[in-house]
């Protein structure tokens, strides 16, 4: 039986068989012991999106104490769910975001934590996913996006849109209109400076 570590656009941490590109972690949520989550679903406001294969290391799932292993489909769903590039595992793609977040927003370049601290103002409302407003028509978000529509979450990419579902994305389809925005809007900022985020195969063939 697959373990509740997937995470989907909605930041949900679910049980499912769903293979995915990228690992990551909130802090501790889990009890070794039963490798189960606790109640909590974030001990910690940097939320990130590591890799799978860092220096040949494997770690053992929900083995320690230490952060909980979770897993996302690909990076537009981390990003959909409140992540963000980690810093020592994945350093170019971090940096990458921090300049691209500092051609968007302007300013002086922002530490993780600076960054973490506006990312969870973004991702909850009152402990619930925040789902944004849409900042304009669909066909102008960038490719990585990841809107709501008719309760199902979308990544788009290239004027199409894939649904996200438990088995992973369904074939591309056309969607003319959303109900809001996943992606946070910081983030979305970062990819709509640059920032090209890491998709699954489906997407960048379909």
């Amino acid at each position: 039986m697959p373990l509740q570590n997937r995470v989907t656009p909605f930041g949900e941490i679910v049980a499912i068989a769903q293979r995915g590109l990228f690992t990551g972690n909130r802090g501790i949520l889990h009890d070794p012991a039963t490798k189960t989550l606790l109640t909590k679903r974030w001990s910690s406001k940097a939320w990130l999106v590591c890799t799978c294969d860092y220096k040949g290391r494997r770690r053992d799932v929900m083995a320690g104490r230490s952060w909980t292993e979770l897993f996302f489909l690909d990076e537009a769903v981390a990003f959909a769910a409140g992540h963000r590039p980690c810093f020592f595992c994945r350093r170019e793609a971090a940096e990458q975001y921090r300049a691209c977040w500092v051609t968007a927003k302007g300013g002086a370049k922002p530490t993780a934590p600076g960054i973490d601290k506006v990312l969870h103002g973004e991702r909850l409302d009152r402990g619930r996913k925040r789902i944004h407003p849409l900042p304009g028509k669909l066909s102008s978000l960038p490719n990585g996006a990841v809107v709501v529509a008719a309760g199902a979450a979308f990544t788009l990419h290239a004027g199409r849109a894939f649904r996200w579902t438990n088995a992973g994305y369904a074939p591309s389809q056309s969607l003319q209109d959303a109900d809001g925005l996943l992606t946070p809007p910081s983030t979305l900022a970062v990819l709509g400076a640059g920032y090209r985020p890491v998709l699954h195969p489906l997407i960048l063939s379909g």
